[in-house]
């Protein structure tokens, strides 16, 4: 054999060893990554649900190349106390709302705290996206030392305005009450005379039961009911302007975000829109169902919230608002969602027609004394 020959099968020889070598190396560096997070929701509640839904998209979407874990409530860090955690690294990642941070910045409750100038949560995330607020949230962020990458998706319907020992006719009703909501929606409450007191999901019933809540808000007819809502009240006030464009958070630790590869931060960022819809498609289906079970089975009597209360809501979230003029980022915020506001609000109310006549024709029962 040729020394030139003998050379070039040594170094043959040589590459194949180093590749076979290496290649367990290589697997090792690319395995799995996985991700430790909590959600704000008790493990029973369907928004918990709604966080692992996310999850699992997320690791079904990479084939198993991130798998994210979801905690319920509690797990790690209290509700309330997500932010910091995953700030601080000791969560990966989390699933909320903006506004259970609101101490930290209170220009975080027009993330869905308020009437959002007549915006439904769908607009306000289209606000989110298109007109500005993106950028907003991340300044927001950077000014209280937040290491986060924020994604706000899953619009909200209007919330109820509570639930009562019995129904709230007019705004006095509220004076000296004990009760229950988050962020800016305190004032709100205060502005019409309760005593508010501000609690995560979970601890809400329990306070009710033990009378240190005379009444309380929360969220949606799912979530209400198997939170056991229904066990302690029968009266159901609906529609409000308190939080009636609210949306989720996505949570990610922003120096474990960025250090993800660049194909997996896109796979994240579409897996939010597309578990924004589902999620909706699913409270479509899930609170409606909960909604005539709670009237048929659970005997909640429900009843809409007279127009005088959604009038001085309006009220006393304005005289709130003003109360932060100080807020730089307050004002900002506020005057770009209100210059978004006019716009699409307009454009929905000129445009859509309202369902409730359709509605009436079909399922709608004859007036007394009429045939069918």
């Amino acid at each position: 054999m040729s020394a030139s020959r003998r050379k070039f099968l040594r170094g043959a020889a040589a590459a194949t060893g180093a590749a076979t070598l290496g290649f367990p190396m290589i697997a090792k560096a690319q395995g799995p990554i996985s991700m430790r997070w909590q959600s704000t929701w008790p493990a029973k509640d369907i928004f918990h649900e709604y966080a692992n839904d996310f999850a699992k998209k997320v690791n079904d979407m990479t084939g198993g190349d991130l798998r994210i874990e979801v905690l319920p409530a509690g797990a790690v860090v209290p509700a309330f106390g997500l932010l910091d955690a995953v700030t601080k690294g000791t969560l990966d990642g989390g699933h909320g709302v903006l506004v259970y941070h609101y101490g930290k910045q209170n220009a975080l409750a027009l993330w869905g705290s308020g009437p959002a100038y007549g915006m439904d949560a769908n607009m306000l995330l289209s606000w989110h996206k298109y007109g500005g607020g993106k950028e907003l949230l991340n300044k927001l962020y950077a000014s209280i030392g937040a290491n986060v990458v924020s994604f706000p998706y899953g619009p909200m319907p209007t919330q109820p305005f509570g639930w009562f020992k019995k129904p709230i006719t007019k705004v006095e009703d509220m004076k000296g009450m004990k009760f229950r909501t988050v962020g800016i929606s305190i004032d709100v409450y205060s502005g019409m005379g309760a005593a508010v007191n501000a609690l995560p999901g979970g601890e809400i019933v329990p306070a009710i039961d033990r009378g240190l809540l005379d009444g309380a808000e929360f969220n949606n007819a799912s979530s209400d009911r198997i939170l056991g809502f229904p066990d302690v009240s029968k009266v159901c006030m609906l529609q409000s302007f308190h939080q009636n464009a609210e949306q989720f958070e996505i949570m990610f630790n922003k120096t474990k975000f960025d250090a993800l590869p660049a194909k997996m931060r896109a796979i994240i960022e579409n897996a939010v829109e597309a578990a924004s819809q589902d999620l909706s498609w699913k409270a479509i289906d899930r609170y409606s169902k909960d909604y005539v079970e709670m009237q048929t089975k659970d005997k909640v009597r429900f009843y809409k919230t007279p127009d005088s209360i959604l009038s001085r809501q309006l009220e006393t979230y304005d005289a709130a608002a003003k109360k932060r003029s100080d807020n730089a980022l307050f004002r900002e915020i506020e005057e770009s969602q209100k210059k978004f506001a006019e716009r699409v609000v307009k454009w929905d109310l000129d445009t859509n027609v309202s369902r409730r006549m359709a509605y009436n024709h079909y399922f709608g029962k004859p007036a007394a004394g009429k045939k069918a």
